[in-house]
């Protein structure tokens, strides 16, 4: 056998350190999902579908590891501080673009991570109890500004997309509607049945059975586009107030740093288990609708948003303790 030469063997070192091999051999070893909430949760569902695709079509385990609390900062900041290597990611919400507007962090949200995805979006539906005298968003605008501080929208806690989501109602229909937080949606939505609040927007999943149960009732989603888990439901930007727009969406990131073709890789595998039509009945089954945004996109996406919900937070006026 024929001897390498030391030019040789230099060629193949380099060789394996060029940018493409790195992906090439992704994932070495098994890789940790960190999820910024509790398991049972949509951003939890979601995280255990995705590992459980990837570690399918890879042969490495892809394991979920919840970490939640203070919204979702706790498991960023954990992300935030390890190797960019790829093998620990962070699933998050849309909570990630709020924090930085609310908290102190001990990481910059938009310097610390590599944007890798948005996975879905998470449509919440604005909906009243039977006995508030309004059928459609024109009327529910009409009726605030009519009865200021009349009206109490619970919610699953300050600063949170509940919350930010009236107040950007309130500030665009020049409306004077009382904020109640909660520990949580169940809490609130249980009150609201209960007629001791007079509405709220949730997930989907949260609210349309007790819609369909003549409970609550619906008047619109809150996202920029209606909803294919309840198309019959217009959004609020179409049915009275234009440019309203609030996306609740669950998306990956990854340490600043990491090696774009490891993101490639990422984005690449599971925008293409998110297309297909049985993954999508999946999500759709638990009010997510699969919405991939690619590497790019996303960054640009998310620090719209923590400009966007900057700008409502001190408008607003909203503070956390």
């Amino acid at each position: 056998m024929k001897k390498a030469t030391p030019l040789a063997a230099l060629s193949a070192v380099l060789l394996a350190s060029a940018p493409g091999a790195q992906a090439q051999s992704y994932p070495a070893k098994p890789v940790r999902l960190v999820v910024a909430l509790a398991p049972g949760g949509g951003v939890d569902t979601c995280a255990r579908l995705i590992t459980q695709k990837l570690t399918e079509a890879w042969g490495q385990q892809i394991v979920a590891e919840n970490r939640p609390g203070a919204g979702g900062t706790i498991a960023a900041e954990m992300v935030a501080r390890t190797a960019p290597d790829g093998y620990t990611l962070l699933a998050t919400s849309s909570a990630f673009a709020i924090s930085p507007s609310l908290y102190k962090l001990p990481y910059d949200a938009g310097r610390d991570f590599t944007a890798v995805m948005r996975l879905v979006q998470a449509p919440h539906v604005l909906v009243t109890h039977p006995s508030v005298p309004v059928h459609s968003v024109k009327e529910l605008v009409a009726f605030a500004r009519s009865h200021p501080n009349q009206l109490l929208w619970s919610s699953s806690g300050t600063g949170g997309p509940q919350h930010l989501a009236l107040e950007l109602f309130k500030l665009m229909t020049k409306t004077r509607i009382v904020h109640v937080p909660y520990k949580g949606t169940g809490p609130g939505i249980n009150d609201l049945i209960g007629g001791r609040v007079s509405l709220t927007a949730a997930s989907v999943i949260s609210t349309m059975p007790h819609v369909t149960a003549g409970r609550l009732r619906a008047l619109a989603v809150l996202s920029s586009k209606r909803s294919q888990a309840v198309p019959q439901l217009p959004s609020v930007a179409e049915a009275g107030v234009p440019g309203y727009e609030v996306d609740v969406w669950y998306g990956l990131f990854a340490p600043a740093g990491v090696p774009r073709d490891t993101v490639a890789k990422l984005y690449e595998e599971i925008a293409r288990n998110l297309a297909q039509p049985a993954f999508k009945e999946r999500m759709y089954a638990v009010g997510l609708e699969p919405d991939a945004l690619a590497p790019d996109a996303f960054d640009a996406y998310v620090r719209a948003e923590m400009v966007k919900w900057g700008k409502v937070i001190h408008a607003a006026g909203v503070h956390v303790e």
